[in-house]
């Protein structure tokens, strides 16, 4: 059983690891879905899919905001909860744009906190407030994760 100390210790060692599109190196390079990646394969072992390459553009192309990509892989692996149960060790998905799709991800580290990757940043750690929590569109546990 994975518990979910081990999952933000994980996390938390990405810290500081640039941003890089499609990447998931510790150290060397990720992205908001690379961190969770790699998360899970320091955590719960190999991957159980590899995602397809992407553009970082994906859900603003004609046609490509119309699928909740993300969510629809995360349902493969993980299991679903409701946004406002979700804490530390779970991964909460996050709308970018009203309208658009989840396309953004994180793993929360605690109350009102979580760690991610984005664009011209190193992985970071910060603070969910009132602007990501407006965007907060999915959650999810990692399976078989204990207190």
């Amino acid at each position: 059983m994975t518990r979910r100390d081990d999952i933000v210790a994980a996390a938390r060692g990405w810290i500081g690891t640039p941003y890089r599109h499609q990447a998931s190196l510790k150290g060397a390079g990720t992205d908001c879905l690379g961190l969770v990646r790699g998360v899970w394969r320091e955590t719960m072992g190999d991957e159980p899919e590899l995602p397809p390459p992407y553009t970082a553009d994906w859900a603003e192309r004609p046609g490509g905001g119309a699928r909740e990509t993300m969510a629809e892989a995360a349902r493969r692996h993980m299991i679903e909860i409701a946004a406002a149960d979700a804490g530390a060790g779970d991964v909460m998905l996050f709308r970018m744009r009203d309208g658009g799709p989840a396309k953004h991800a994180a793993i929360l580290s605690g109350a009102d906190r979580m760690i991610h990757a984005w664009s011209d940043h190193a992985v970071v750690e910060t603070a969910m407030g009132r602007w990501w929590r407006a965007r907060a569109a999915f959650a999810f546990r990692f399976p078989g994760m204990e207190d």
